[in-house]
């Protein structure tokens, strides 16, 4: 399958957009590394420096029957959830990690769909201090690699007693993220997803995401012109954006769609701050 451009140039240039900020990564000839805690006295929090460039973010709702995971990397689904209050982890995992498995495996056609993390932000409670929230990662970047999407699906599996692990990793799969607002209208920190095909390989930096257990690898991204940004304006609690943030399938399929918060400028000067909830997914597809 061919990488091709998510639009043809005609109707690209009809679509509304925002003009933002955007923050990526430097070049930079060590690895990249980034502490998910308070590392120890002399160490950086991250170890990367970010440039600053202002691009266009184009309004996708006018396209967003033609958007596809496959093509571009991220799409727009309507659903609408039981969770009455998604700051309690124990019933997001109860009942919206089943609702969330039960999506993909309707829009992707998955025979077996793994919900396996989720984060909840919120910037004022993170502020606050309260474990149950993080801020909004405004920064360019894609949750898993080429090597990550294995190794954290392996484990995913064995951790879940799942004994044909290795027989699953032998047939394609993807890690999608499920992201939606939990207060709604999203006005603040929107979510911009870059089209897939417009990112080449060079501009994915592989890094260290260290936690407290475990080191995670994530990708940052450096600039290039060709990116092409997109996000959904004023989302409401009963839309989702599927993000695929790896694809085993090398075949010219959407593999990494980078994704970062940002500053809209249009967001009213008292709008509340963001609440949203991640979901990170396996996605078995059939062999």
């Amino acid at each position: 399958m061919s990488r091709t451009p998510i639009l043809e140039r005609p109707i690209f240039d009809e679509l509304q957009y925002v003009e933002a900020e955007l923050y990526y990564l430097i070049p930079m000839a060590e690895r990249p590394v980034n502490y998910t805690y308070e590392p120890p006295a002399g160490i950086p929090r991250h170890n990367g420096t970010y440039e600053t460039r202002r691009l266009p973010i184009y309004n996708a709702r006018a396209i967003a029957q033609d958007l596809s995971l496959d093509r571009q990397g991220f799409s727009l689904v309507s659903h609408s959830s039981s969770v009455r209050d998604f700051y309690d982890s124990e019933e997001v995992r109860r009942v919206y990690y089943p609702e969330a498995e039960k999506l993909l495996a309707e829009v992707t056609g998955a025979v077996k769909v793994v919900v396996f993390d989720h984060n909840v932000r919120n910037l004022e409670r993170s502020q606050r201090g309260e474990s149950n929230a993080k801020e909004p990662v405004k920064r360019v970047h894609n949750d898993f690699t080429a090597k990550s999407g294995y190794s954290r699906a392996r484990a995913e599996l064995k951790a879940r007693g799942i004994k044909d692990t290795e027989a699953l990793l032998q047939h394609r799969f993807a890690v999608v993220n499920v992201w939606r607002p939990i207060a709604t209208p999203l006005q603040t920190s929107p979510l911009a997803v870059c089209d897939a095909a417009s990112i080449a390989p060079t501009d994915l930096v592989a890094g260290d995401l260290v936690y407290r257990d475990r080191v995670g690898e994530t990708y940052a991204i450096t600039y290039n012109p060709t990116h092409r940004w997109f996000y959904f304006p004023q989302l409401r609690s009963d839309e989702a954006i599927l993000i695929k943030c790896f694809d085993s399938a090398e075949d010219g399929r959407a593999r990494f769609a980078a994704h970062t918060a940002f500053d809209d400028p249009t967001s009213p000067a008292n709008a509340p701050a963001r609440e949203s909830i991640e979901l990170r997914t396996l996605v078995f597809y059939p062999a």
